[in-house]
């Protein structure tokens, strides 16, 4: 992949958030995703609503980066994520009475692209839901679906499964914001020596 070329107005936006907000306290992959999700949504809240755990980041990062599978659950993800080719069965998933159309999404990426993808869900709670009855054995399933019906506590019941996750508490989250997570691994350079977990008193552990 070639090295991606910062435009002046994206630097000049991390610069002002960053004048705003202090970061400098978060784990480096942690304050990577949450100032690229602040950075999208111009919402300086995700810096609470946020819950993350570095040391899930640093094993999706390297699990990434060794060319792991993103799936998405709808195309607006997808088009937010344009260094990395991603799965999206949206196009051939069909309702049923028990099931979603994005739900039934979720069932055939599983069965094509088997244990350890990254998951990034930033539309349908019931897609989320339903990832997590499949044993799907994530990297990291970045959970930010939005909504008034469904999105909270479908992220309160990603936080309980025990999944290696980034997700928020509130009701709000969305495509660009998910796709904005995992662009911020996506971008984050790889070390010339492992990341090392670092504690972070905003991990998910301490919620």
């Amino acid at each position: 992949m070639s090295a991606r070329i910062v435009h002046p107005i994206e630097q000049e936006s991390f610069r002002r958030l960053r004048a705003r907000l202090d970061t400098s306290h978060f784990a480096p992959l942690t304050r990577a995703v949450v100032e690229r999700v602040i950075h999208s949504a111009a919402d300086l809240d995700y810096a609470t609503d946020l819950v993350t755990d570095e040391t899930a980041l640093v094993r999706a990062h390297t699990a990434l980066h060794a060319g792991a599978p993103v799936v998405v659950d709808v195309e607006m993800v997808a088009a937010g994520i344009t260094r990395r080719e991603t799965v999206c069965r949206l196009k051939d998933a069909r309702s049923g009475p028990e099931l979603t159309r994005s739900a039934h999404a979720i069932r055939l990426a599983h069965e094509q692209v088997g244990p350890g993808a990254l998951w990034v869900i930033g539309c349908a709670p019931t897609a989320l839901e339903e990832l997590l009855t499949l044993d799907a054995e994530p990297a990291l399933v970045i959970g930010l679906p939005v909504g008034f019906v469904g999105a909270a506590e479908s992220k309160a019941a990603l936080r309980e499964s025990g999944l290696p996750a980034v997700s928020n508490v509130s009701e709000k989250g969305g495509s660009a914001v998910a796709a904005a997570a995992l662009n911020a691994l996506l971008y984050h350079p790889r070390p010339a020596a492992p990341l090392t977990p670092q504690h972070d008193p905003r991990t998910k552990e301490n919620q």
